[in-house]
């Protein structure tokens, strides 16, 4: 298994089955996180990817590996670049310093698993 792997498809994959297991038993929870999310991702004065990267570098800031797969995932099916990922992620390391330096490497490692059809 190659290291980007660890970090984007395989996260992902290993999270949706967890968070169905929860979602059937917490319903209504889920469906309210859908509709703020399909609310805030909805594009308007600011477009859908330029969202996109805003939740990727939130992802990357809090840490957050599913976090960081699913909106690698969504960038990916968007057609962002990997020097748009990198510059999103060199803004992350701007502002999280060492900790963005750890996180950044497996974002882009997460976009690069979704991005690079095997």
């Amino acid at each position: 298994m190659s290291e980007h792997h660890t970090h984007g498809k395989d996260v992902f994959n290993a999270v949706v089955p967890l968070g169905r297991e929860l979602r059937d038993l917490i319903p209504d929870v889920y469906s309210a996180f859908a509709h703020l999310a399909k609310a805030a991702q909805t594009p308007g004065a600011v477009d859908a990817k330029t969202k996109e990267f805003i939740a990727f570098a939130l992802a990357v800031g809090a840490h957050c590996d599913g976090c960081i797969a699913s909106h690698a995932r969504n960038l990916a099916k968007l057609k962002a670049s990997e020097q748009e990922i990198a510059e999103v992620i060199g803004v992350c390391i701007q502002m999280m310093g060492g900790p963005g330096t750890v996180y950044g490497p497996r974002a882009l490692a997460a976009f690069k698993s979704f991005n690079n059809p095997e």
